[in-house]
């Protein structure tokens, strides 16, 4: 059910965020205490309370990182990037540190290429706005879908894994 909320306001706020590049807090604020109920009946149901530990380090983590960069670069991300990527650090903590990783990570990796190919095809210049939102998603949901494998696989190659 948590999931199945998260796909729901991922929806949304992809949307809102192409259309006027904002993450309107009506939608991300009462989204913390609907996933913290769910997860915790997810938590309760699987017989899994230590998953709760990590939803609330990785919302913090990612809260604390996506802060810093914005107070460092205050032209570049917004407020609203850094609720949301509390919101999603709750949700890829609570799967494990592999999805928070691959979700976090391929935030940048794949808004920086979608960036890439804009400069390249002059489509935007260096300081073009574009909505980060829709890319914190999608990478969310690739740490949610494939984080594990992703993580196992990239360690493999340094023969970590």
């Amino acid at each position: 059910m948590a999931f199945l909320y998260l796909a729901s306001v991922s929806v949304a706020l992809a949307m809102i965020d192409l259309d006027t590049h904002t993450l309107p807090n009506r939608i991300v604020l009462p989204a913390y205490p609907v996933a913290a109920v769910l997860l915790a009946g997810g938590a309760l149901l699987t017989e899994s309370p230590g998953r709760l530990l990590t939803a609330l380090v990785g919302a913090a983590t990612l809260f604390g990182l996506y802060l810093i960069l914005a107070l460092a670069y205050s032209g570049g991300m917004g407020l609203g990037d850094v609720k949301l990527a509390g919101l999603l650090g709750l949700y890829l903590g609570w799967l494990g540190w592999a999805p928070l990783v691959v979700g976090a990570f391929s935030a940048f990796l794949l808004g920086g290429l979608f960036s890439l190919v804009l400069v390249i095809t002059r489509k935007a210049n260096r300081k073009s706005g574009i909505p980060f939102g829709p890319w914190m998603l999608v990478g969310a949901w690739l740490g949610i879908f494939c984080g594990e494998v992703i993580a196992i696989r990239y360690l493999s190659l340094f023969g970590l894994a």
